[in-house]
């Protein structure tokens, strides 16, 4: 008896795995386990340290696709930048145009060749963004790769025009 039950049980609990996996949750923020908490008492997630008291717990993450860049083969680039609020309390983000964010593309010595506003017109329009604790919001755009050039090195940055302390940048290579 005790056998057929512990069978059931474990083919119900594998069923219930099995229909779960056709949804994908959201990606929540890692929270420390109390495993992590005894044997690292000392250790916590260090935030970007911003001059604006405002933008505090906001942290940036940027994904460039496809990697490596083959230039031969794409003609513009996948940029996915994701801003996550980490602290306690939403955080509100003003802007005056309908523009939230610009993508630079620049070669390995800093000089920009390609900017993503350049090919976008904005409203004058003021608008707010609020972030809720432990939400995150997405933006993802593309960019022509036609200043580019096979076999070098160069420079995606994403910031905010608005608030220039969010900014982030990451290198990639290109291919041929």
């Amino acid at each position: 008896m005790k056998r057929t039950a512990v069978t059931l049980l474990v083919a119900v609990a594998t069923m219930g795995r099995a229909f779960a996996q056709g949804s994908t949750p959201a990606p929540q923020p890692e929270e420390r386990r109390w495993f992590g908490r005894i044997f690292h008492p000392f250790h916590s997630d260090s935030l970007p340290d911003y001059k604006d008291p405002r933008l505090h717990g906001l942290v940036l993450e940027l994904r460039l696709s496809p990697q490596p860049v083959k230039l031969s083969e794409v003609r513009r680039l996948d940029v996915n930048m994701t801003l996550t609020n980490r602290s306690k309390r939403p955080v509100a983000l003003d802007f005056p145009t309908a523009q939230r964010i610009e993508i630079c593309l620049r070669s390995s010595a800093g000089e920009v060749l390609t900017q993503w506003s350049d090919n976008h017109a904005f409203a004058e329009e003021i608008g707010t963004v609020l972030i809720n604790p432990r939400e995150h919001i997405e933006y993802a755009e593309t960019i022509a790769t036609r200043d580019l050039a096979p076999n070098k090195v160069f420079i995606a940055e994403v910031f905010f025009p608005q608030y220039p302390e969010l900014r982030i940048r990451q290198k990639f290579l290109t291919a041929p």
